[in-house]
């Protein structure tokens, strides 16, 4: 029998409304409906998003209007759509879903702190849709779903029709829109569910500055034996997830957060890892949270075992996993945490420049906050021969709403207040760029975060590096000396200097486009060409 729950006021006229549903019944009509969807030897679902198989951020749009005109960082990365052309694609958006025999509702809660939580509404066409976000966001208890009412914004996901990209602004068949005078989110032209779960980050992205409260791409944990915290920022591919999963300590969460007066709060109720070569011996505790319940994106798995290839990159290098926060044993429930004493800024450089670790005074976490760098290898992509860095503003730049430095503001406020100390860790090559260097053993890296949490990197001997000006430590537990300072670890010094200059380079030009926001100290806490 159809669902008995009504979405009419949005537009909906579908009468079978599958709303809430449990993990059982979603694997059941995901299996029965949806082409390559199968169940692991682990229990967890395979969905597969179709053609797009990441977000689309070029086909990213802000709605131009008069409530938020003035908030918003124009740009590359916040692009105008008129209010008419948001019009014809939420139109559009309804009447697709309207085509269906059956639809699904998820109502739940961004924010696990009640002073700045948000109700959520997703409306969707996939079973794999709903499994996705009822991982992702904050499950309502029964009664509290008894009392959920209307949602404060709603997310109409029409990704299985194109976008109309004959109207104005429109550059392909997919678009990704926020109107934050209506509260409504709509996709189209991408199945890709990460869409989703970064379309309410950046919902709360603009919601929590305005309350002075700093929303940051980053994961949390908190120690197990005093309670201290630590923040991780990061771009996708340097560690957040991985250095997270920490069985020492408790997890917070693993990628999206907000720093309050009151402490650190997790915006999700799940955590979405990227599973490329996922093992349970480098990740035991990812792998082992990938079971019944958990929604397995694009992965290659055999016909007759279910046993998943995590190294079979055939259909993507982006395969995902998304489970429910419970499923880490160490979880911390609420997840909610005091003031950080460590801020940890995760770089990937592929250049083989930055030392593995390295201590930041107040004006270079605010220059190396603002310019979120890391890089990309080659092979990644069509095009990148040789490492390609890669800058990102608040090492979350394409979900920034606001511009970077009213984030580096009430970063810069929060540090000082509860003085917290800001290390930045490279979790990419030693030895040489990609391709001639090796990448930095996950255990050594993890010795460095555990000697970061116990306080033991605040006290040892540091040394400045003379070109980028930061301290780095002259010695770690569980990490070879030698290790440390990068310049030692290439075979030809005179290569790593040409390298480094190169880096410091880059550093400096892309700064320059913030430069304007920036006090005199900060600008001058770059490298020093």
């Amino acid at each position: 029998m159809p669902e008995e729950f009504d979405l009419s006021i949005h537009g909906i006229t579908v009468a079978n409304i599958v709303r809430n549903a449990s993990p059982s019944r979603l694997y059941e009509l995901a299996l029965r409906n949806e082409k390559g969807s199968a169940i692991t030897n682990t229990g967890a679902m395979v969905a597969m998003s179709g053609e797009k198989t990441g977000r689309s951020p070029n086909d990213k749009r802000i709605v131009d209007e008069a409530t938020s005109r003035d908030d918003i960082w124009w740009g590359d990365v916040n692009i105008k759509q008129d209010e008419h052309t948001f019009d014809i694609s939420r139109e559009r958006a309804i009447d697709y879903l309207n085509t269906r025999d059956q639809l699904f509702c998820v109502d739940a809660f961004a924010g696990w702190d009640p002073k700045y939580q948000i109700k959520v509404r997703i409306v969707c066409a996939r079973a794999y849709h709903a499994l996705f976000m009822h991982n992702m966001l904050i499950r309502p208890t029964a009664e509290q779903l008894k009392t959920f009412g209307e949602p404060d914004y709603i997310v109409f996901n029409g990704g299985g029709f194109p976008a109309n990209r004959h109207t104005s602004g429109m550059t392909s068949t997919t678009s990704v829109t926020l109107n934050l005078a209506k509260k409504e989110f709509v996709i189209l032209g991408t199945q890709y569910a990460g869409e989703m779960k970064k379309g309410v980050f950046t919902i709360m992205n603009y919601l929590m500055p305005k309350m002075g409260v700093l929303s940051m791409h980053c994961s949390a944990t908190e120690s197990r034996d005093h309670g201290g915290s630590s923040i991780l920022f990061g771009l996708s591919g340097t560690g957040k997830t991985t250095l997270s999963a920490d069985p020492h300590r408790y997890l917070i969460g693993d990628d999206e957060h907000c720093w309050t007066d009151d402490g650190v709060f997790n915006i999700e109720g799940g955590c979405y890892a990227k599973a490329i070569n996922l093992s349970e011996e480098s990740e035991p505790d990812i792998y082992r949270a990938i079971r019944f319940g958990s929604v397995l994106e694009n992965v290659v798995y055999d016909e007759n075992t279910r046993e998943v290839d995590y190294t079979n990159t055939s259909i993507t290098q982006n395969t995902r996993a998304s489970y429910p926060i419970e499923h880490i044993e160490n979880a911390k429930i609420p997840c909610v945490t005091g003031h950080p004493k460590n801020v940890i800024f995760l770089t990937c450089d592929a250049f083989g420049v930055l030392p593995p670790v390295s201590k930041l005074n107040s004006a270079q976490a605010m220059y190396h906050f603002i310019s979120g760098y890391t890089a990309k290898v080659a092979g990644t992509e069509m095009g990148v021969d040789e490492p390609e860095a890669t800058f990102s503003p608040c090492f979350g730049g394409p979900f920034m709403v606001w511009h970077p430095a009213k984030y580096a503001e009430l970063l810069a406020q929060k540090i000082e207040k509860h003085d917290a100390q800001v290390w930045l860790v490279n979790t990419g090559w030693t030895g040489g760029a990609y391709g001639t260097g090796a990448r930095f053993k996950l255990k050594y890296t993890r010795a460095i975060v555990n000697a970061i949490h116990d306080g033991t990197l605040a006290n040892v001997e540091t040394k400045i590096d003379p070109l980028f000006g930061i301290e780095i430590p002259t010695s770690c537990p569980n990490v070879p000396a030698e290790l440390l300072m990068p310049r030692e670890t290439w075979s030809d010094v005179a290569r790593y200097d040409e390298t480094a200059r190169k880096l410091a380079y880059l550093f400096k030009s892309n700064f320059t486009a913030y430069e304007d926001g920036a006090s005199e100290e900060v600008r001058a806490a770059g490298p020093k060409t």
